[in-house]
């Protein structure tokens, strides 16, 4: 059989999917896109076991077939075409793939599409709807501070806290935490679970910014994401979410408010200074003044930056990773932020100064034991 599709498009539908295979996969199909074609529609599905991702478009097909196709010799070839409509002539029996473009023909061996893996359908006990422009913002804001160490699986991914009026969405990596709350999410239920990073990543990269819905799906073992003419599926982490709220002091009298970029562009700079193996910057805040401060007593560099603020409270000295600091005042988009403290040994908590009435942001920062300075 065969079909014809132009190549910018169906490049434009790999590369969506092609997030889900890995480099070593543990069975040599799950380097393949899985082609099924029913109707003149052909959807291109791709899996890991954990994670599964599809799409379609509309193709010219004299009839229906599947097959499973070499995925990195097919989107190499791809990409090195200019937009034009290629050939796919397959041969079921061989499973033989021939693409035939205006340049000349590339044949190549695939898989029969019946040995590709069984993908989970759609069994939902609940839905859920939202935008893609909030369900984009929301994973952008805390999938930074997942965990990667797989002894501690439950805090590699982002818990998904479902309630009747709202949903929370919560990570952490044990040095850091962020927990965003979104009120234009009403689940109707009350429900959790923890969806692993490399589908949300998946999800970050294919989603718009826009009010385009989503549709969430799950299950006791599966979520069903739907938007568009892309479907992900992934495993949900099994795993029990440790009690955040636990971790989040109340009491912060000390309250410094400042220009998140000010901020953000001052630590960076202070972190070309610091320790390249503890990143530990110094911030010592009197009156209206906050001093950024960082050392590498092994190579003798130093750097020390004055900011104005408006601060509240008594003056304090307090120690962070930079690059962690870093990376929570990129996932915020506010101009102005909060710093909260407490004591020079308890968590700091950033918000946004300025409050959204649909979304409340809290990231909260381990301090770090600073070196006493004469």
């Amino acid at each position: 059989m065969k079909f014809i599709v132009n190549t910018s498009q169906l490049l434009d539908r790999l590369q969506t999917v092609m997030g889900t295979i890995t480099t070593k996969p543990i069975l040599p199909i799950l380097d393949h896109f899985l082609f099924d074609i029913n109707d003149g529609k052909l959807t291109i599905t791709s899996t890991d076991l954990e994670t599964s991702m599809s799409t379609s478009l509309e193709v010219e097909a004299d009839e229906n077939i599947k097959i499973a196709v070499p995925s990195r010799m097919t989107m190499d070839t791809l990409k090195s075409m200019p937009a034009q409509p290629v050939t796919f002539n397959i041969d079921e029996g061989s499973n033989t793939i021939e693409m035939r473009s205006e340049m000349g023909r590339y044949k190549l061996i695939g898989q029969p599409g019946s040995d590709f893996p069984r993908i989970p359908e759609v069994e939902s006990e609940q839905s859920i709807d939202m935008s893609q422009g909030v369900l984009l913002s929301s994973i952008s804001k805390t999938i930074f501070a997942t965990g990667n160490d797989e002894l501690r699986l439950n805090l590699t991914g982002v818990y998904f806290e479902l309630h009747d009026d709202h949903t929370t969405l919560v990570a952490t990596d044990a040095n850091r935490l962020v927990r965003c709350t979104r009120n234009d999410i009403k689940a109707g239920v009350e429900h959790s679970f923890i969806l692993p990073k490399k589908a949300l990543n998946m999800l970050k990269s294919s989603l718009g910014s826009t009010d385009e819905p989503v549709r969430m799906d799950y299950n006791a073992s599966n979520a069903f994401f739907t938007y568009g003419d892309i479907q992900l599926i992934c495993r949900i982490i099994d795993e029990k979410y440790p009690d955040y709220n636990a971790v989040i002091p109340d009491d912060n009298p000390n309250r410094l408010t400042i220009r998140r970029d000010d901020l953000l562009n001052s630590v960076k700079r202070i972190n070309i200074f610091a320790n390249k193996s503890t990143h530990q910057i110094r911030l010592k805040i009197s009156g209206s003044e906050m001093t950024i401060s960082a050392e590498d007593i092994d190579l003798s560099n130093e750097a020390n930056e004055k900011l104005n603020c408006e601060y509240t409270g008594e003056d304090i000295e307090i120690g962070f990773n930079a690059r962690l600091l870093i990376e929570m005042l990129n996932g915020m988009d506010s101009d102005d932020i909060e710093l909260r403290m407490s004591s020079p040994n308890r968590a700091g908590i950033i918000v946004p100064a300025e409050n959204d009435s649909d979304e409340d942001l809290l990231m909260l920062i381990m301090p770090m034991m600073l070196n006493q300075t004469s």
